[in-house]
């Protein structure tokens, strides 16, 4: 056995870890970023419905205080 076989036999090894593992991170990081996209969308539309809500009170507020 020569070292050229050697070292090819070790690359060929290693490949398919190295990939699973590429694999496995891309498909993580698309997760993780997926849902903290999701996140920030779901904290702008709570902040919208706050406003909204304060806004429909204050309306309701000021219709009381009118005689």
């Amino acid at each position: 056995m020569s070292m050229d076989d050697w070292w090819f036999n070790a690359i060929y090894s290693v490949t398919p870890t190295i990939l699973v593992g590429l694999i496995f991170w891309f498909a993580m990081r698309a997760i993780l970023k997926a849902d903290s996209r999701e996140r920030k969308v779901y904290a702008k539309i709570k902040e919208q419905e706050r406003a909204r809500l304060t806004a429909a009170q204050d309306a309701d507020a000021t219709h009381e205080d009118a005689p």
